[in-house]
């Protein structure tokens, strides 16, 4: 079965445009990448917990600070070409900043077959960036969630 996550994808409205909060994947394949290299903050849904209570934990884990108060709504579920699903929810932050990302690590055997472990942040930086921008610099799975992002009555004017 392929594993489901959720996300929170922070938006605000800056000079007419809106924004969006997204993080650069980290460890060395992400690196020196930035199409296709970011994602919204997002994660497994733990056994027994709510798709929306593990948006707001996993924001929490990969940012380094919770996400800002608000009900987040339903942005709908998306599906990876990897048959792998994530539920986005929306949240509106015009407030929101974050000065240093601290995120939660993963080992990887660095460099391959060298037999040395390292770690590395699952996030090495974060920030706001127009929905344009956001949509090269996204994954391609997550990309959907950008038009449905748009189709919110309170960002239709």
């Amino acid at each position: 079965m392929a594993a489901t996550s959720a996300g929170l994808l922070l938006h605000r409205e800056r000079g007419g445009d809106v924004e969006v909060f997204i993080a650069h994947m980290g460890g060395p394949f992400w690196a020196k990448k930035d199409a296709s290299a970011w994602s919204i903050p997002k994660g497994e849904i733990d056994d027994g917990e709510g798709a929306r209570t593990a948006a707001l934990r996993e924001f929490t884990e990969e940012i380094g600070t919770a996400p800002p108060d608000g009900e987040p709504v339903d942005l709908g579920v998306f599906r990876y070409s990897s048959g792998k699903t994530v539920q986005v929810f929306a949240l509106e932050a015009s407030d929101f900043e974050v000065d240093r990302v601290v995120s939660e690590t993963f080992e990887l055997e660095w460099p391959p077959r060298s037999g040395r472990r390292q770690a590395f942040p699952e996030v090495d930086r974060a920030e706001w960036t127009a929905v344009d921008v956001a949509r090269e610099r996204l994954v391609a799975g997550q990309r959907p969630a950008l038009d449905a992002l748009l189709e919110l009555p309170t960002l239709r004017g």
